[in-house]
């Protein structure tokens, strides 16, 4: 039985896995950075970057540990190589590279959406190919017919934006925080469906994803709301001005 080391560090987490040949988890150690990037409401590549640097040694150290392995016992080192944030890829595959070096263990650069592709074979272990898998990650949403280790097709995509960016953006907007998904849906349980949205690509024939303008329509709802809120009223038709819903007293 072949033990692989792996190592991820594409985006605003860390982390670090210890993993059997026959798709078993034997340990696993995660480092979050959502206070880091809260204030800003959004992931800053280089926060990110200086993170993973700060945290990658100590959780390889901690699930070598929890695994009840050392270095010298894995068989291989895999990192991933990309698509995502460079800074904070590099500090992954750089680190990989070290420890691969330094073992004389070889060293697997793992494409990061491959690696999503692959991953509910570790959760099911009955999972055979092919299945139709939803690649929902950073900058992706996608759907892929996977039938195999590194062959692929995909069937859709976004055409714009990914889901990620209209919740990030939207929550901004709205002042809900960071990460956006997570306080949209919980703002969402406490309201009232009031607010029409656009359906993305109705009509359409094309399968798929389209998120543009559903962050777009967000940001300018709650702008709308605010000018309301500050005594505008909605645009006279034909007019291209706002005009006050009640008047105003100047101060000196």
């Amino acid at each position: 039985m072949a033990l692989i080391l792996g190592l991820e560090s594409s985006c605003d987490e860390t982390a670090a896995a210890v993993i059997s040949s026959d798709r078993r988890v034997l340990a696993h150690r995660l480092a979050g950075q959502e206070a880091a990037h809260r204030p800003f409401g959004g992931v800053v590549p280089e926060i990110a970057a200086r993170a993973h640097v700060e945290v990658l040694a100590p959780l390889v150290e901690a699930a070598l540990a929890d695994a009840g392995v050392t270095l010298a016992d894995v068989d291989a080192i895999a990192a991933t190589a990309g698509p995502g944030l460079i800074g904070g890829v590099m500090v992954g595959l750089v680190t990989g590279k070290a420890l691969a070096h330094a073992a004389g263990k070889p060293l697997i650069a793992v494409n990061h959406l491959e690696g999503h592709a692959l991953s509910p074979r570790l959760a099911d272990p009955d999972l055979a190919f092919p299945y139709l898998l939803l690649l929902v990650s950073g900058g992706h949403c996608q759907l892929l017919l996977v039938e195999g280790v590194a062959r692929y097709r995909r069937l859709a995509t976004t055409i714009d934006d990914a889901a990620g960016e209209a919740f990030d953006k939207t929550a901004k907007v709205l002042g809900l925080g960071f990460p956006g998904g997570p306080a949209v849906e919980a703002a969402a349980a406490l309201g009232r469906p009031i607010v029409p949205l656009p359906r993305p690509l109705k009509g359409s024939a094309e399968p798929h994803f389209s998120f543009a303008g559903l962050k777009k329509c967000g940001g300018a709802r709650t702008r709308r709301q605010d000018m309301e809120r500050r005594g505008f009223g909605r645009l006279v038709p034909g007019s291209g001005d706002r005009l006050p819903a009640r008047s105003h007293r100047a101060r000196a």
